[in-house]
Formats: structure tokens, C-alpha cells, sequence
């Protein structure tokens, strides 16, 4: 409001006075308007300087200061996310390491545990295989056994018929299978 009255009172003052010393000249030169040009000079230049003083400085000064808050207060939030940003990566490096870690412990167990399992199915396999073997010996004696008795029933009787062929007479089944039991007693030992 004060503005506005001032700049009324010297549009009134321009306007009611007429230029001093227009006619006659210069009138900067002509000392006898002198004291009214420094009345004018002063007064429009104290204007001028209470306008600024008052009311274009503040609003420098403020923008100014509000600027360097915002400039501080943008260092200081960066300084912050600056920080937590270190903060998270060290704890992002943290949880890698602890993850390699853990995983290394988990390979570890796990091949652990697959050679412990390698181990129990060797044996169970080792153990099968013994099983199979003592059966297949076994077996392989029981056939021996049975092929004993087998053979010797088939040298009888091929023995008895190559003696009916030879004498020409029927031969004793008792005296044939006597001699080839005494003969596959003393032999059997061998492939026994």
C-alpha cells in the first residue's frame, strides 16, 4: 500500500511542476537549479534505494537463503541415500557371502551323503553279488553231484551195452555199475 502512495505523490509532483529551466538552456549546468536536482536526486534515489532495500532485497535474500536450505538439505539427503545405499550393498555382499557360503555347506552335506549312500548301495550290492556267488557255488557243486550220479548211470549203461555188443551176452548190471563206481571214485576227486 505504501508503494502505491508513493509512486501517486511523485506522478503529482512531475506533473504539477513544469521542467525547471527549460528554457533557457541546460538546466544541469545552471547553478541555480542545483539545489532542486539534489532534492530530486535524493529523493528519488532514497526511493529507489528503500524499494530495494525494502522490497526487492528480501525476496533476493529469501530466494537466496531458501536455495541454500534446499541446496543443504539436498546435500544432506544425498549424503544419507549416499549411506544407506553403502549400507544396503553391504548388506547385499553380506547375504552373497553368507548365500556361497551356505550353498558350499549344502554341497558339502549333500556329497557327504551321496558317498555315504554309495557306500551303503556298494555294500548292498557287494553283499547281493556274495549271495548270487555262494548260491551259484552252490548250485554249480549240487550239479556237479547230481552230474556225478548222472554220468555214472550213463557209463553203465553205455559200459553194459558195449560189453553185450562185445560178448555178445547179456552182462550184469550189478559187476558194470560196481566197476564204474569204483573207477569214478578214484577220479571224481579230480574235478571235485
Amino acid at each position: 500500500m505504501i508503494k502505491i502512495w508513493i509512486t501517486l505523490i511523485f506522478s503529482f509532483i512531475l506533473c504539477v511542476y513544469p521542467a525547471y529551466g527549460a528554457e533557457v538552456g541546460m538546466p544541469q549546468l545552471n547553478p541555480e537549479f542545483w539545489p532542486a536536482q539534489i532534492f530530486w536526486l535524493v529523493l528519488i534515489f532514497s526511493g529507489l534505494y528503500i524499494i530495494i532495500w525494502k522490497v526487492f532485497l528480501p525476496k533476493v535474500t529469501n530466494s537466496i537463503e531458501n536455495r541454500k536450505s534446499k541446496i543443504v538439505n539436498d546435500l544432506d539427503m544425498a549424503e544419507k541415500l549416499k549411506e544407506n545405499a553403502e549400507k544396503k550393498l553391504k548388506e547385499y555382499n553380506q547375504i552373497i557371502e553368507n548365500s556361497k557360503k551356505e550353498a558350499t555347506k549344502l554341497i558339502e552335506s549333500a556329497k557327504i551323503k551321496l558317498d555315504k549312500d554309495i557306500e551303503i548301495n556298494k555294500k548292498k550290492i557287494n553283499e547281493e553279488i556274495e549271495k548270487e556267488l555262494f548260491s551259484a557255488e552252490k548250485e554249480i557243486i549240487n550239479l556237479k553231484k547230481i552230474s556225478v550220479s548222472n554220468i555214472n548211470k550213463i557209463a553203465q549203461e553205455i559200459s553194459s551195452e558195449l560189453l553185450k555188443k562185445i560178448i555178445g551176452s547179456e552182462v550184469n548190471m550189478s559187476s558194470v555199475s560196481a566197476a564204474v563206481e569204483d573207477i569214478s571214485k578214484k577220479n571224481i576227486i579230480k574235478y571235485l
